[in-house]
């Protein structure tokens, strides 16, 4: 782990960040991960819903969203390579072309913060608003920032 690249707005660790290759030198493409259980026990279930194919469609249905998600998977690999290059265009979640991951999504959202990845700010906005969660009123995520 490199570092914690998000604080809930009560202080408790959201996401990490980690190094691009583990210490035996294995490549380790996930630069950002989702650590906080409210938030990826939430993101899972989203996954389950189907939420993954829905947003993979969209994707190939708006060209617009589909141009973002290539900046966000670009600002990804520039970020990572600036650490330690891997040598290859994989980033993560299923970049540019797929939603394969949301928790990745999320977590490079929550890192990064609103407009950078337009998938994860999507998935932040349908979690933030859920009346089951209420993540806003027990401070794991700021009130407006997603909606």
């Amino acid at each position: 782990m490199l570092a914690i690249a998000y604080r809930c707005p009560n202080g408790e660790p959201g996401v990490v960040k980690t190094a691009p290759k583990l210490p035996d030198g294995t490549p380790f493409p996930t630069l950002y991960y989702l650590t906080h259980p409210v938030l990826t026990a939430a993101t899972s279930r989203l996954e389950s819903a189907g939420l993954m194919r829905q947003m993979t469609d969209r994707l190939r249905q708006d060209p617009d969203l589909a141009a973002a998600y290539r900046q966000a998977h670009e600002s990804y690999l520039a970020e990572r390579d600036a650490i330690e290059p891997l040598g290859t265009t994989v980033s993560a979640g299923g970049m540019p072309d797929r939603v394969k991951c949301l928790h990745v999504l999320v977590a490079h959202s929550l890192a990064k913060g609103r407009g950078v990845n337009p998938i994860g700010d999507e998935v932040l906005a349908i979690l933030s608003t859920d009346p089951h969660l209420e993540l806003t009123k027990v401070g794991i995520l700021a009130p407006g920032q997603w909606e």
